[in-house]
């Protein structure tokens, strides 16, 4: 019999204040089947593909059937989606301004397949107006396989935000400290001694990006309630003062501003829906300027360590790439 304090890991009853699923080991599973169907309306509804033939929009999302889980085991996060969908587009024929109706069908969206395997078929009702058809099968087709993949990422960032519990393991452990270059940013992780919020192990994650934009614009960018809708693609509460409130991503993300410089800082207390109820992280972003470009410091302190991975894709994918997009779609505009 193994000594009090020995043993595999695995089995030993930790004290923890929710007493749920220990070290992480056992199998949970969270559904994601609504969440999915309404994220899948808001990526593919209303996408524009235009050409030299005409002009299409994915107008209705007809028909959704399937499921979506994500379930987490030995600390690890699956996932499982099958999906059925079929929806309608519209279109003009640039030439003649006729109109014509068809749809879309994909048949088997799932794990087992990349986006880019995945069969997607269109069709046209009847009568003339093949070009469109034409249109809808080539870049329509990449515009829908775009969206499919901006579903999939965000099943795997935006709904999994803290769904791993931390363990009393990791808080004692010491946590490497990473660094990694990938494109313009930069990323470490550390341990650091102290906890925000209720008292749990925690990580401080410090990351780098540089933005073809000034400082002065990029501030607005993260200030400015419109903007914050552009990039995040849904309502948001921004009330960028002392003491004001924020919120995005449909209220998975909250907060409170508690310093504005502008132009130079942005600091407030953050958090996830899905982290112990009053937790939350201090958000530290400076803006140092480089002429046309700007280097955007974030230092993010107090993040629970089981969502230290799902946190920095966050915001690196749901706020960093968004906002490259956003600043080039308005370089666009511009010429």
């Amino acid at each position: 019999m193994a000594k009090w304090g020995q043993g595999d890991p695995r089995w030993i009853v930790e004290e923890r204040a929710d007493g749920t699923n220990v070290n992480n080991w056992h199998w949970t599973e969270r559904d994601a089947t609504g969440w999915s169907k309404g994220k899948l309306k808001e990526v593919l509804v209303g996408l524009v593909v235009e050409g030299e033939a005409g002009r299409c929009e994915i107008s209705d999302l007809k028909h959704v059937e399937g499921e979506a889980s994500c379930n987490s085991r030995k600390g690890k996060l699956i996932f499982f989606y099958e999906w059925n969908l079929r929806l309608s587009w519209r279109g003009t024929v640039k030439e003649s301004g006729e109109k014509h109706k068809g749809s879309v069908e994909i048949p088997n969206l799932s794990e087992e397949n990349e986006v880019d395997d995945t069969e997607i078929n269109v069709s046209k009702k009847k009568g003339e107006g093949d070009v469109l058809k034409d249109l809808m099968r080539t870049e329509g087709t990449t515009k829908v396989r775009e969206a499919l993949r901006n579903y999939l990422k965000a099943l795997k960032t935006e709904f999994t935000l803290g769904m791993i519990l931390p363990t009393k393991a990791t808080g004692g452990q010491e946590l490497a400290t990473e660094r990694r270059l990938s494109g313009h940013t930069i990323q470490e992780s550390v341990s650091p001694q102290d906890t925000v919020g209720v008292k749990i192990p925690t990580v401080k994650i410090l990351m780098r990006e540089i933005f073809n934009s000034p400082a002065e614009e990029l501030y607005i960018i993260f200030t400015t309630k419109e903007l914050v809708q552009k990039f995040s693609k849904r309502p948001a509460v921004i009330e960028a003062w002392k003491g004001g409130k924020l919120q995005m991503f449909d209220g998975s993300v909250s907060g409170e501003y508690t310093e504005l410089v502008p132009s130079q800082r942005i600091v407030l207390k953050w958090r996830c829906r899905s982290w112990p109820d009053e937790h939350y992280a201090v958000v530290a972003l400076s803006f140092k300027d480089m002429a046309a470009q700007t280097e955007l410091q974030l230092e993010c302190r107090g993040v629970p360590v089981s969502s230290e991975d799902s946190t920095r894709q966050c915001w690196k994918q749901q706020y960093f790439e968004e906002i490259h997009v956003l600043l080039q779609q308005s370089k666009d505009n511009m010429e």
